[in-house]
């Protein structure tokens, strides 16, 4: 039997998750500092890999694990429209996602899985092989995995499994940052026992605190950000946390056989977040969205507080902007005659991508209509999604601000916002040495996943297998 054959039999995939990672900083201007991601450089593939539209935790892993894009899978968010009225939404837990999953087409096959903290798997459903549940799991007190009983084992085993930090928007850093260690540090003694104790074909764990430390701390490190004073206490965090994961990813790497392919891989990057754009008051402005009675501080918006009869357009908030309709026959007090649904449109995209900063200079947004974007729209998908200064600047869905800018987060402290690439890097029997890849994308992941394992890729799946092999 050929080398080759027995490399087909054998082999195995590790996928080493972490939220948020960005390219820019792994690639290159830490590359010399982290050693592991430079041997993945040295001796593998490499490249910045693109995230879907919107560029967020949720949807963004299960369309990297399924292969579909948001429209496929009917989620924009992680809260989105139950129905057309004003009030129903629901979280996107693991219930809203019906396309299969990697883990779910390998067990099919009767390949082993191991999947630890992937977001999206709560609540757990049943596979071939463990499943720890993600960062949406409401705390350690349900059951979080699967099967049932690996919860008490890893009790049982000295390891206090922590689901996320308790809230990274705040001014407590000490806090958050002693969480956040301690997070990471119980994840990777998680990952190491199973590795330990369990059998498999396909091991997949995501680690979350990329995206907190960034969250947490961006303007601490970041001489472009408005907020940066050099030489703060908190300057080298990012950079610590950094190599604390480069060392976390060697001693993974060290436990790997020849037949084993790794993969490390991030849902979306950061960058600077220049400040907010208060949707829903500029909305309230332009004459677009009537409340009954505008408050005089910045206040949560609520459906509640909106004269619907006067009203055509409202917004949500997050590092996206997300915009809703208020269309005749479609929602319950609808404003906008259906023959003109299309007319409003354009002339909010027009005017929205018109809206300057603070000091009246253009910013760059770009606006989204679902169905340019996405072949299939399933679900209530929103009217246009919004990425303001294209994701220099977040949408902020509070009411009764100042002004259509804010430099504070309506969320909590928070100076980083999504950035539309992640990373991807490959490493193991096969792989080409200091190849970098151009034009990845993160719908190729599992594709790519499944052609290592030798399984076929079905037709339907979006993404491309990624030629990392010689």
């Amino acid at each position: 039997m050929t080398r080759e054959n027995i490399m087909q039999q054998i082999e195995k995939v590790l996928v080493l998750g972490l939220d948020c990672m960005t390219p820019q900083l792994v690639f290159e201007r830490w590359k010399d500092d982290l050693p592991n991601f430079k041997r993945l450089m040295i001796e593998g593939v490499w490249g910045k890999m693109q995230s879907v539209t919107p560029a967020i935790t949720v949807p963004a892993w299960m369309c990297m694990m399924t292969s579909k894009d948001p429209g496929r899978l009917g989620v924009y968010g992680f809260r989105n429209r139950k129905n057309y009225t004003y009030d129903e939404m629901m979280y996107a837990n693991a219930l809203a996602f019906h396309e299969p999953t990697v883990w779910d087409y390998l067990s099919r096959a009767n390949k082993r899985s191991i999947v630890v903290g992937v977001p999206g798997t709560y609540p757990t459903k049943p596979i071939n092989g463990e499943l720890i549940s993600c960062f949406m799991t409401p705390d350690t007190t349900v059951d979080f995995t699967y099967p049932k009983t690996l919860k008490q084992e890893l009790i049982d085993h000295g390891i206090n499994y922590i689901l996320d930090t308790d809230e990274f928007r705040t001014n407590d850093k000490d806090r958050l940052l002693k969480e956040l260690y301690l997070m990471t540090e119980e994840r990777m003694k998680t990952v190491h026992y199973l590795l330990d104790t369990r059998q498999w074909d396909f091991f997949m764990v995501v680690e979350m605190g990329p995206d907190r430390v960034h969250h947490g701390f961006w303007s601490y490190m970041e001489p472009d950000h408005p907020k940066y004073v050099k030489g703060n206490p908190y300057e080298h965090v990012i950079f610590d946390y950094y190599k604390t994961i480069d060392r976390e990813m060697g001693k993974i790497l060290a436990r790997l056989d020849d037949h084993t392919v790794f993969m490390v891989v991030s849902d979306h990057g950061a960058k600077t977040m220049d400040g907010g754009i208060c949707l829903n008051d500029w909305l309230i402005k332009e004459g677009y969205l009537t409340l009954k009675e505008i408050p005089k501080s910045p206040t949560n918006f609520k459906t509640g507080m909106v004269d619907w009869s006067k009203t055509k357009a409202w917004g949500s908030g997050g590092y996206y902007g997300r915009l809703f309709l208020n269309v005749k026959g479609r929602e319950p007090e609808g404003a906008i005659p259906v023959e003109d649904y299309e007319k409003v449109r354009a002339e909010l995209i027009q005017r929205i991508e018109a809206i300057p900063n603070h000091h009246g200079k253009p910013i760059g947004t770009k606006v989204f209509r679902p169905e340019d974007i996405y072949p299939v729209v399933n679900g209530i998908a929103p009217d246009l999604l919004i990425y303001f200064g294209d994701l220099d600047w977040r949408s902020v869905g509070t009411v009764g601000n100042p002004a259509i800018w804010t430099f504070e987060n309506d969320t909590g402290p928070d100076d980083a916002n999504h950035a539309k690439y992640g990373i991807f890097g490959a490493l193991g029997p096969g792989i080409p040495r200091g190849k970098q890849l151009t034009n990845i994308h993160i719908m190729d992941v599992a594709p790519t996943i499944l052609g290592a394992l030798g399984r076929p890729v079905p037709e339907d799946m979006q993404g491309k297998q990624l030629r990392i092999r010689n």
